[in-house]
């Protein structure tokens, strides 16, 4: 068990273990929680890269969380026996790329990796506290079903989801509102996915608010989700080097909240051998923008095949930032109120004309989207769902430019998640999973709300564990 202590971005909130920060979600300055240093595993990762799966997440999180080892194995061994696949995120060959699968778990999303996770460790936090927790969440996709699924039945807490009506798919909307437990509630929020995500923000930023209603985090903001994603980031890594007899890799990583990416992000600086990390966005750009301008700035979010990255405000960028400008909170304090009022920031770039040497971005249309969906079932008879495929064009595009290290790609949902994107692509009803099937004859419960954060509080007033 280590000791590791927790700070948030903007320097504000007092230092914290592990389980608070876990509880806590979003500081109390309205920063983001990260830990105090990121530790070097240089020396380990020989020995590392003989590691079941399991055993890996525990060797990586036993260096962040304050939990006694034996009871770190338990959670980690209950979070990953809910995974259809024996590797939990498998690596597979397809053509001249690796694809790594994270959706194997309950509801078919890489969130479940984390999430599944988050919630037993939510329960075994509580339960030790005797605590109870109302947990807020905003989800464009796949976060809402995922985090339901964590915690659905659970006890001492309730969940509230937002998603934008009639933005998310209508496979991913029956994950969410079939789930009829007690502890689970699903709002429909009249508006987009950043509406959403900015009340979330808000709400949390009352203090007072928050901890009178015992208000906790699942979405991407919450530490213990990026630090369970930095795991596949190493066991991936480990498998494809050998595989490849490389010393390195590259990675393509469909990106909308950069909370994924960030995971990679973390994963380079303790010292896995990552020569890039290729960020592929949609057509909401504002993130390759950023990469490949320098500045971060705001426009309309558009509608896409792939809903999940049909974001602007990233709000992981943050935890990025923090390094980016030094480690210094004030300065990250001052830029975020800056870009809270104007929509828009600015980073210098290095000589070389590049924002960070680590990473490369690029953006696929919804034409280049459903492309690589149709060429990759023609060719290599493997389907994609269109986040997936867009990493995967943005990929290949890098890969036709510039010679390197293995390309793995991360595939972040089952394609049957976006059965309607695969017929428009393909022309063929091929995207069906027993899981999802399922889902079109049940019961399903779901309250509608305006886009006014009145309006989530009213609700969460009345309805939340106090």
């Amino acid at each position: 068990m280590k000791n590791m202590k927790y700070i948030s971005t903007r320097g504000e909130a007092p230092a914290m273990g592990y389980q608070d920060a876990v509880m806590m979600g979003l500081a109390t300055d309205g920063g983001l929680i990260i830990p105090e240093h990121i530790p070097d595993v240089s020396d380990r990762l020989e020995t590392w890269a003989e590691l079941s799966y399991q055993d890996l997440a525990f060797e990586i999180t036993r260096l962040f969380a304050d939990i006694p080892d034996a009871d770190l194995r338990a959670l980690i061994d209950r979070s990953y026996s809910t995974f259809r696949h024996p590797e939990i995120c498998p690596e597979v060959q397809v053509g001249g790329l690796y694809v790594l699968e994270l959706f194997h778990g309950p509801t078919l999303a890489f969130k479940d990796i984390a999430l599944q996770w988050l919630g037993n460790l939510f329960e075994y936090i509580l339960a030790r506290t005797g605590g109870r927790l109302n947990i807020l969440a905003a989800t464009s996709g796949d976060t809402g079903s995922a985090a339901i699924y964590g915690v659905r039945g659970k006890e001492g807490m309730d969940i509230f989801v937002m998603h934008p009506r009639g933005r998310v798919s209508p496979t991913q909307e029956r994950q969410m509102t079939s789930v009829l437990d007690e502890n689970v509630y699903n709002i429909a929020v009249e508006g987009t996915f950043d509406d959403c995500q900015n009340m979330m923000k808000r709400i949390f930023s009352d203090v007072p608010f928050k901890n009178r209603y015992s208000l906790g985090a699942v979405n991407s903001v919450n530490w213990a989700r990026v630090l369970a994603q930095i795991v596949y980031y190493f066991y991936a890594a480990f498998r494809v080097m050998k595989a490849e007899s490389a010393s390195s890799v590259r990675f393509s990583v469909p990106t909308g909240n950069f909370g994924d990416i960030l995971a990679g992000y973390y994963a380079s600086r303790m010292g896995l051998p990552i020569d890039r990390l290729i960020l592929a966005t949609n057509e909401n750009d504002i993130l390759s923008r950023f990469f490949q301008t320098g500045v971060y700035s705001l426009s309309d979010v558009v509608p896409t095949l792939s809903p999940s990255m049909d974001i602007q405000v990233a709000s992981n960028f943050e935890r990025y930032l923090y390094y980016k400008v030094g480690e210094d909170g004030a300065c990250i304090q001052q830029m975020m109120t800056d870009f809270s009022k104007t929509g828009s920031l600015k980073i210098e770039m290095d000589e070389s004309g590049r924002v960070d040497p680590l990473f490369t971005a690029g953006a696929a249309n919804t034409e280049q989207t459903l492309a690589a969906i149709r060429n990759y079932f023609r060719e290599y008879d493997y389907l994609l769902d269109p986040h997936t495929a867009a990493g995967i064009h943005v990929a290949e595009e890098v890969m036709q430019r510039e010679s390197g290290s293995p390309m793995i790609c991360l595939a972040t949902a089952h394609p049957a998640k976006f059965s309607k994107a695969i017929v428009q692509a393909t022309g063929k009803d091929l995207a069906h999973h027993p899981l999802l099937d399922k889902l079109s004859d049940c019961e399903t419960r779901c309250a509608v709300l305006p886009a006014k954060e009145s309006a989530v509080r009213e609700f969460i007033c009345e309805l939340a564990l106090v």
